[in-house]
């Protein structure tokens, strides 16, 4: 298998087919935009996003986990513990897809068809990885910049400590499917 790492320039992208893009060290939002901008001028493109759990929120980490931890538990009350509010994603590729689709109009069937388009895994699936021709896209714009005193949090770390054991289970996953692909790769 080859895989190639390029740079993706909006103006460039095909008008069908699909691109697959590479989100490790990207910062959420700002790749988010450039995915959602690509979805709504190019209606027959299909954006796939792997290494989801690689993207970063930048901020202090500990505000950015008690940020997602009270978002999560703020439609829960004393007086109503069954209150169902809105579904608020913990594991990093949804809670990517949502960004995503914050930045689509989804009451239009145009923003309804751009989402659809979209698909988003954590780490690179086995079918994308049994290509003969990898080649992930990587967006120069919306990489992170390290500088001094730059505090951030990958979406991984904010996952685990959100629900630690759904993250325990997904390590356990990654390990399995590490050792497939070592068999994919050498048979």
């Amino acid at each position: 298998m080859n895989v190639v790492k390029r740079p993706l320039d909006i103006s460039q992208l095909p008008d069908a087919g699909e691109v697959i893009v590479d989100a490790e060290g990207h910062v959420a939002g700002r790749l988010a935009t450039y995915i959602a901008k690509a979805l709504l001028e190019r209606p027959n493109l299909r954006i796939v996003v792997v290494n989801a759990e690689k993207l970063v929120i930048t901020g202090d980490e500990k505000m950015v986990i008690e940020w997602f931890k009270r978002k999560i538990s703020e439609w829960r009350t004393h007086y109503n513990p069954e209150k169902a509010g809105p579904k608020v994603p913990r594991r990093p590729d949804r809670v990517f897809k949502r960004i995503v689709r914050g930045m689509l109009p989804k009451k239009s069937e145009t923003g309804r068809s751009a989402l659809k388009r979209l698909r988003v895994y954590m780490s690179i699936p086995i079918e994308i990885m049994q290509r003969k021709r990898l080649v992930l896209y990587e967006v120069p714009e919306a990489k992170l910049r390290l500088r001094p005193l730059l505090q951030y949090t990958t979406l991984e770390e904010v996952w685990r400590s959100i629900d630690p054991e759904a993250w325990e289970k997904w390590r356990r996953a990654v390990e399995v499917w590490g050792k497939k692909l070592k068999q994919v790769a050498s048979g």
